[in-house]
């Protein structure tokens, strides 16, 4: 066969894929993906010889010399429909039994794989770690069970020297864990806070060229002194002490280098757990394990990237810290990997004496409160290894790579819900809480009330155990189904994470009397006469308006009810929603009706003898009835192509 023939032959069958693509896509009405629409024509082509021959067969040969327009008419319609329906067939199926995503594309694939692999090594260096500290029988679940304290310890020191070798993640891990002492032994608790401020530093053959890279030059040029030996490590980055050529002193916070990939691998392998467990438990859907993951994530991204924390301690050093000082960064120095900040000078929090604890809680207390229901710009991780001890016996707060945001709208709702814990009012409290989360349809106001009263009676009167309060707190939300917005979230967190570090500071803190009194000099600095008459001046200012307006229109309606005019008009299907809705329902509806009809019609002329013979083994009723059950086929599968879909309609259907 020539090339030229060849060439035409080509684009005619391309063609007639596309086309036959084209028209199982719109007798669908339904938007398949561009390969899966191909590969169902391209089948479509292939299949139709073997399918249509045997029909044709069985209906017999056409009168070459003069064929009856009807048979020519019928018979080509016929082949039409079954050449078309292979296409859509093949399409209702794919989409039933592989929907769109469940089968990743070829890039998609090397993706997974890579990603498979990338995640098999995680979770076996993970394995080996474990192991090698002898956490191996408790990952089997065949742990012994530790009665003496000594034995606890031990556990505890393994279970500490496991998550600083785990990396990054797993170190953020133990930190959140040191803080919560209603989840975990007290020998747990002690143990895990050595990861505050007891991870090793990486060696300065690996810093310094993060130093050079970031800053533009070496070490020696850009600081008149540099201290090589770090004075602290974190999980994410380490300090060293430096003099700037001003004669100023200040610090700089090196990123690991090499932690990004492998705190990506850790979060993925984080967000696939949670997921797995919100599918399969109950306890994880309450919880919401997924959107907490995904917050652990962004906030553990957010400290990555050391421009994020700068601007988080500009913004909290705008607010008034009390009796808590902020390090000021030095703007035109800090990077993404490298933070260079004024020095605080100072000892580690936990070596404060019993004398100064007290105090130093009743400071740090006050001055996140005031941040949260103030300023709405707060530390989210208030730790015992964010805290310093200053030379002048205050706090010095550091670490802003964590820092939640509150909107006014989200601090007034705060607020009264503070004010209304002062004043144990269960109704109040519940109100409050139901403005800072989103109403659920189906909530027991009444039964949420009650467990609030009970959690105040617990924990607020008098003499009573406040140690667990925001842990129970946050239990009362997770147990009614409340779903926290990420920046209440960050309170709650930064709450709980609170409550520990103050327990550290000062066993026996009188939680709630220092809160009960930074809510009344709060309220009293709220009612001052200037605030009142403030506030006062703004509301009229916004409701003058509708003052005006509002004599005309009462005077409208008493007119109208007089007169017997009063009217009222109630528009049903006014969404453009609900409309698009009920539309598309009778839609299927009529197309089923009408599917079901062809079909039974179908039937019925199948099995009618007579009629005029137009082809040597069917009459023209049984060619009618043979169009007919086409006709049925495609209608069917318009509503069975919807159908499946239906429950993805938030699908974006580019598989």
């Amino acid at each position: 066969m020539d090339l030229p023939v060849q060439l035409v032959l080509g684009v005619f069958t391309l063609l007639t894929i596309m086309a036959l693509a084209t028209a199982a896509q719109r007798l669908l009405n339904v938007r398949f993906g561009r390969l899966r629409t191909f590969l169902a024509a391209l089948a479509a082509f292939g299949l139709a010889r073997p399918v249509l021959e045997p029909i044709l067969g069985s209906l017999g040969g056409v009168d070459a010399q003069q064929p009856p327009a009807a048979a020519a008419l019928g018979l080509l319609l016929l082949i039409v429909m079954c050449v078309v329906l292979i296409p859509m067939v093949i399409l209702v199926l794919a989409e039933a039994l592989v929907p769109p995503g469940s089968v990743p594309g070829p890039l998609e694939l090397i993706r997974s794989v890579r990603g498979r692999v990338s995640r098999s090594r995680r979770y076996s260096q993970i394995t080996r770690i474990a192991i090698r500290h002898g956490l191996g029988p408790y990952l089997r679940g065949r742990g012994e069970r530790l009665e003496d304290r000594s034995g606890k310890v031990r556990l505890a020191r393994s279970l500490r020297e496991a998550l600083d070798d785990g990396g990054v993640t797993f170190v953020k891990l133990g930190q959140i864990l040191s803080t919560r002492r209603d989840l975990l032994p007290a020998e747990f608790v002690e143990e895990l806070g050595g990861l505050q401020d007891q991870v090793a530093p990486a060696p300065w053959e690996q810093i310094e060229p993060v130093l050079r890279a970031e800053l533009g030059g070496p070490v020696e040029e850009v600081f008149a002194e540099f201290g090589r030996t770090p004075l602290a490590a974190a999980s994410i980055g380490q300090v060293h002490t430096a003099r700037l050529h001003t004669g100023e002193s200040v610090v700089v916070k090196v990123r690991r280098p090499g932690i990004q990939s492998v705190v990506a691998k850790d979060l993925d392998i984080v967000r696939r757990l949670a997921a797995t467990l919100e599918s399969r438990t109950r306890w994880g859907r309450s919880l919401g394990l997924g959107d907490l993951a995904e917050g652990f994530a962004t906030a553990i991204r957010e400290e990555l990237d050391f421009r994020v924390e700068a601007a988080n301690m500009a913004a909290v050093a705008a607010s008034d810290g009390g009796g808590v000082t902020y390090p000021a960064p030095i703007s035109a120095m800090c990077t993404e990997r490298v933070l260079v900040m004024r020095r605080l000078s100072g000892r580690p929090v936990t070596t404060a004496t019993p004398e100064q604890g007290p105090r130093l809680a009743r400071d740090l207390l006050d001055c996140l409160l005031r941040q949260i229901l103030v300023e709405g710009v707060f530390h989210a991780d208030p730790h015992p290894g964010n805290l310093m001890l200053l030379e002048d016996g205050t706090l010095g707060l550091l670490d802003f790579g964590s820092v939640g945001r509150l909107d006014g709208s989200v601090r007034s709702a705060l607020q009264r819900f503070l004010l209304a814990m002062n004043r144990q009012d269960p109704l109040g409290v519940t109100d409050a809480l139901l403005e800072v989360v989103p109403r659920p349809e189906d909530i027991d106001e009444a039964a949420l009330e009650r467990a609030l009263g009970q959690f105040m009676a617990r924990h607020l009167a008098p003499g009573m155990d406040s140690v667990r309060m925001f842990t129970d707190l946050f239990k009362i939300v997770s147990a009614y189904g409340l779903s926290i917005p990420p920046e209440v979230a960050a309170v709650f967190r930064a709450l709980a994470t609170l409550e520990g570090t103050l327990v550290r500071l000062s066993p026996g803190f009188d939680l709630i009397g220092e809160a009960r009194a930074f809510a009344g000099r709060y309220l009293a600095e709220r009612v001052g006469p200037e605030t009142v008459r403030e506030t006062v001046t703004q509301e009229l200012a916004a409701l003058l308006p509708m003052l005006r307006r509002l004599p005309r229109r009462v005077e409208r309606i008493a007119s109208a009810a007089e007169h017997g005019r009063f009217t009222m008009n109630v528009r049903l299907l006014a969404d453009d929603r609900d409309r698009g809705y009920v539309t598309g329902l009778l839609h299927q509806v009529l197309l089923t009706v009408l599917g079901a009809t062809a079909g039974l019609m179908a039937v019925i002329l199948l099995g009618t003898d007579g009629g005029p013979q137009v082809l040597s083994n069917t009459s023209l009723f049984q060619l009618i009835g043979y169009n007919l059950l086409g006709i049925s086929a495609i209608l069917v599968l318009r509503v069975l192509a919807v159908i499946f879909r239906r429950p993805r309609a938030s699908d974006d259907h580019h598989s």
